[in-house]
C-alpha cells in the first residue's frame, strides 16, 4: 500500500509538472528567435487583419496631410478604372427597389443605423439612377412583419421616391421581412413593363432570415422564367437563399464592409448591365414621341395623375397632356421623351474609352493638362493598395492620362471628370 500510494504521488508530482509545463506559455518575444524579434509578426489570429494604421507615416514636418493626400489619389485611381466593353446595354430600364424594413435594420454596427444609412445613400442611388438612365422608371417597396408595402409606383419622377423614402424615416422597424411577398409584388408591378425595357429588382437587406408564406424556390424560378434581374446589397452576411436568387437571374450579390463600401456597391448598379439574350435575336424599333412643353393659362387635368396643373407636356399623336417626362401616354401608349434625355441614355452603348496612364520612362514634352491647362505634377513614388510604405524603389507615377484615340494626355481629375460628367473626350471632339 505505501509503494502503491508512493508511486501515486509520483505520478500525481509529475502529471502536475506536465500541466505546469502545459499551462505556462511564455509569451514574450524570443531574442535569440530572429524571425520572432522582428516587429510585424506576431500570432496568426493577429496577421489575419490589415493594419491601415501602420500604413501611415508622418513627413519630416511631422504632418499627415502627405499620406492623406496620398490615400485619396488612390482611390481616385481605383474609380477610373471602368468597364469600356461595347456590349448590348438595355436604356429603358424598370427597376423596383426592395428595402428591408425589419429589426434588422436597426443594428447600429453602419452608423448612425443600418436603416438610416441605407435611406440616406438610396436617395444618393435614385439621384444617379435617373440621372444616367432618363428613359428608365423606378418604384419602392419596403418589407416588414412578414408582409410587403408598396411606398411608390414606378415613374420617372425621382422627386416623388426621394419624397417617399423621407416619409419612411420617421416609420418604426419592426419585426421579419418577407422575400417571396415583396418579390411577388414587385413581379406584378413589373408586369406591366413593354418587353423593350429590361426588368430589375433591387434589394438593401440588413436581416438574415425571411418569413415567407409558401415555397420560396417555386417565386425564384418565376423571377428567372419572367427574365427579372435581382441584385442584392446586403449589410451582414451571405445568406443561401439571396446568393441563389441573385445568381439565377445573373444579377450581382454582395456584402457591405462599411459606409463607404455600402455606397459604392449601390452606385455600381447604376450603369444599365449587359443585357443576357439569344444571339439570334434581332434588334427592334421603338417608336417614340416627342412632345411639346405648354403652360395654360388656367390648371387643367393631366392624363398621368388625373391631377390639377398650370403646364405640362402635349402627346403629338393623340393630344392629351401629361405632367413629367419620360412617360408612357395612358391613351395611346406611345413613349413620350425628351431629346436631351435620349441623348444621354446614349452614352452607356458608347463610353469613353479607359485612358492609358503615361509611364515615367517616356518622354513628357506637354507641361499642361489639355482640358483644365493646369501645369502637371512632378513625379512621384506610388505604392499599390494594401502593401507597404512608399518607397523610392516603388514604380514612379506621372499623373499623365493619354487617350487612345486623339493621343491628348490629362490629368487626373479631368480623366475622372470626362468619364463621369461630360462623357466625351474633349481631344476627340476637336478632330
Amino acid at each position: 500500500m505505501g509503494a502503491a500510494a508512493h508511486s501515486t504521488a509520483a505520478a500525481t508530482a509529475a502529471g502536475g509538472q506536465a500541466a505546469d509545463e502545459i499551462i505556462d506559455i511564455d509569451d514574450t518575444l524570443n531574442a535569440d528567435n530572429p524571425e520572432m524579434a522582428e516587429p510585424g509578426l506576431g500570432y496568426a489570429w493577429e496577421e489575419e487583419y490589415k493594419r491601415s494604421w501602420e500604413g501611415i507615416r508622418e513627413d519630416e514636418q511631422g504632418s499627415l496631410a502627405g499620406a492623406v493626400a496620398n490615400l485619396q489619389h488612390q482611390k481616385k485611381r481605383r474609380r477610373r478604372l471602368r468597364d469600356t466593353q461595347s456590349v448590348q446595354r438595355g436604356i429603358i430600364r424598370h427597376l423596383v427597389i426592395i428595402l428591408d424594413a425589419s429589426l434588422a435594420m436597426n443594428d447600429k454596427d453602419l452608423r448612425p443605423s443600418r436603416m438610416e444609412l441605407a435611406l440616406s445613400y438610396l436617395e444618393v442611388f435614385i439621384a444617379e439612377y435617373f440621372d444616367q438612365n432618363p428613359l428608365s422608371q423606378l418604384g419602392v417597396l419596403v418589407t416588414r412583419d412578414a408582409v410587403a408595402e408598396k411606398i411608390s409606383e414606378l415613374g420617372g419622377n425621382p422627386l416623388e421616391h426621394i419624397r417617399s423614402l423621407h416619409i419612411k424615416r420617421n416609420t418604426m422597424t419592426r419585426g421579419e421581412p418577407s422575400l417571396q411577398n415583396a418579390l411577388e409584388i414587385a413581379m406584378n408591378s413589373l408586369s406591366h413593363a413593354p418587353s423593350h425595357g429590361t426588368r430589375e429588382i433591387l434589394l438593401v437587406f440588413g436581416s438574415l432570415t425571411s418569413c415567407d408564406p409558401g415555397n420560396i424556390q417555386r417565386t425564384v424560378e418565376t423571377v428567372k422564367t419572367k427574365n427579372i434581374r435581382c441584385s442584392m446589397v446586403h449589410l451582414a452576411a451571405e445568406v443561401h437563399i439571396f446568393r441563389e436568387l441573385c445568381d439565377s437571374t445573373h444579377g450581382q450579390f454582395s456584402v457591405a464592409m462599411n459606409e463607404p463600401h455600402f455606397k459604392d456597391l449601390l452606385l455600381e448598379l447604376v450603369p444599365p448591365p449587359p443585357v443576357v439574350t439569344a444571339k439570334t435575336k434581332a434588334s427592334e424599333l421603338i417608336r417614340m414621341g416627342f412632345p411639346m412643353q405648354v403652360t395654360d393659362p388656367i390648371p387643367t387635368y393631366c392624363a398621368c395623375h388625373n391631377r390639377l396643373f398650370v403646364g405640362g407636356y402635349i402627346c403629338p399623336r393623340c393630344k392629351c397632356k401629361v405632367c413629367e417626362l419620360p412617360t408612357d401616354c395612358n391613351i395611346c401608349n406611345l413613349t413620350l421623351v425628351s431629346s436631351p434625355h435620349l441623348a444621354r441614355s446614349y452614352h452607356h452603348l458608347f463610353p469613353v474609352n479607359n485612358f492609358k496612364e503615361v509611364p515615367a520612362s517616356l518622354q513628357h514634352p506637354e507641361k499642361h493638362c489639355h482640358a483644365c491647362l493646369k501645369p502637371f505634377k512632378t513625379a512621384r513614388p506610388h505604392r499599390a493598395p494594401h502593401e507597404g510604405i512608399a518607397t523610392a524603389s516603388v514604380v514612379q507615377t506621372t499623373d499623365r492620362y493619354e487617350c487612345p484615340k486623339c493621343r491628348n494626355r490629362f490629368c487626373l481629375e479631368c480623366d475622372l471628370f470626362i468619364h463621369d460628367v461630360l462623357r466625351n473626350c474633349p481631344g476627340c471632339t476637336q478632330l
